[in-house]
């Protein structure tokens, strides 16, 4: 972050000078000077704020990164890849990114935010758009109560989007398969003692809703702040959002002809996290309860009605600190996720690639399989600006739904297995 502070040059040049009133113990010559720093530093107050750079605050980052996929048998680098070229994934999701985020605050406390970030951001994974975050923020009187709205990503759990905000090269399951990626609408932030609190009422991943649909959802985020060490949060949503089932699976019910057109369903999520940080110690921990309806990867054998898809999950995290530039992370995530064959937050198909679905090799289809992976990290921190990051991590699952690059890419051996391995490390610099 970088703002322009003159006052404190000014500040800084009058301590050179005798602390006795201005006109007391300085010659003419010392005097003349002063007062010409104090006109040129009143005129360049003036021309900041003439500019609009009072309040104003600019950073960044980007993170190119390497991944090898064992399944896929590859390994590339992978930086600004469009959404449209490869969806997302836990092995590619918002990894490899440039950012610039800008953000500007007024004398009354109001504040705009706006993230950039070209390829792989919350919009263009749902609208080809650039724009990760812009909103506003606006106090109603007091400071402690603002009023928000535009679009802000998604605030559940422990991890966060930018790679300068959480541990690991890839995120946790619950991250990549159980959250949204974005809210448009409007909210209120309440700060009141230990506790922020917003809620919101929102469309889910979407700018603007279609004909026929209506009444976003609500959606909550609260964080209580124990103490200098500890604290936790609880987030949640419930209301209408897109159901890809018929978009992506049966769009009409093969025994009575129904049509499931209406890709509108009620959507409900559950969730609470924790933290605690002392010394060179940090924990994490994160849970998840979430459903959809109509929105399960498998339909009734019998009837052919779509079925409802529901998860619960966690989340653990320790990371120490062996010096201060060196940091050891260990994460374990469990994913069960067994009804009607299975269906997460958009994943309403089986899909090879990320291991969701009902087994693959002649198994019951009425089954989903659960998810588990751990992952060890180690980070090194170069400099206050760049960290480099490395990671292993095994993915694993109840059934055979992790196909082979034959499956995903077409070839003579298509294989499902259950289990896979990454490698990964990445380069973040920020500012």
């Amino acid at each position: 972050m970088r703002t322009l502070k003159l006052t404190t040059l000014a500040l800084a040049l009058a301590a050179a000078f005798p602390t006795q009133p201005a006109a007391q113990g300085m010659t003419p010559e010392q005097q003349a000077e002063f007062n010409r720093i104090a006109v040129k530093t009143e005129a360049l107050e003036d021309s900041r704020d003439a500019a609009g750079f009072k309040g104003l605050k600019i950073s960044g980052y980007m993170d190119p990164t390497y991944l090898y996929n064992f399944n896929k048998q590859r390994g590339t680098f992978q930086f600004l890849v469009p959404a449209s070229g490869e969806g997302y994934g836990y092995d590619n999701s918002y990894l490899g990114t440039v950012s610039l985020d800008i953000v500007k605050e007024t004398d009354s406390g109001a504040k705009f935010h706006l993230n950039l970030i070209p390829k792989r951001s919350t919009g263009d994974f749902n609208d080809a758009s650039i724009v990760n975050e812009a909103s506003v923020w606006i106090p109603l009187g007091a400071l402690d109560t603002k009023l928000f709205a535009g679009q802000v990503p998604d605030w559940s759990g422990y991890e966060y989007q930018a790679p300068t905000m959480y541990k690991n090269v890839t995120h946790n399951l619950l991250f990549d398969f159980t959250l949204p990626y974005y809210y448009t609408g409007a909210g209120i932030e309440l700060l009141r003692g230990k506790w922020d609190l917003k809620f919101m009422l929102a469309n889910f991943n979407q700018s603007i809703r279609q004909i026929g649909e209506h009444v976003p959802a609500f959606v909550f985020r609260g964080d209580y702040s124990g103490g200098e060490f500890w604290g936790f949060g609880y987030a949640g949503a419930i209301g209408n959002k897109i159901n890809y089932r018929p978009v992506y699976g049966d769009a009409v019910n093969p025994v009575t002809g129904l049509d499931y057109s209406k890709k509108d369903t009620l959507y409900t999520t559950l969730e609470l996290d924790g933290w605690y940080t002392r010394g060179d110690v940090t924990l994490n921990a994160h849970v998840v309860y979430g459903a959809q309806k109509k929105a399960a990867i498998t339909a009734d054998p019998v009837t052919g009605d779509l079925r409802d898809s529901q998860w619960v999950g966690a989340s653990v995290l320790a990371a120490y600190k062996f010096s201060p530039r060196v940091e050891g992370t260990l994460r374990a995530d469990y994913l069960y996720n067994r009804k009607n064959g299975g269906g997460l937050m958009d994943w309403v198909t089986a899909d090879a690639a990320n291991g969701v679905g009902p087994d693959q090799n002649g198994g019951d289809p009425e089954k989903g399989a659960d998810k588990y992976a751990v992952t060890a990290g180690l980070s090194y921190a170069h400099s206050s600006n760049v960290v480099f990051k490395f990671e292993y991590r095994y993915d694993g699952a109840t059934q055979n739904v992790f196909g082979n690059k034959d499956v995903l890419a077409g070839g003579a051996n298509p294989k499902y297995t259950k289990n896979n391995s990454l490698l990964g490390t990445a380069v973040v610099f920020s500012f």
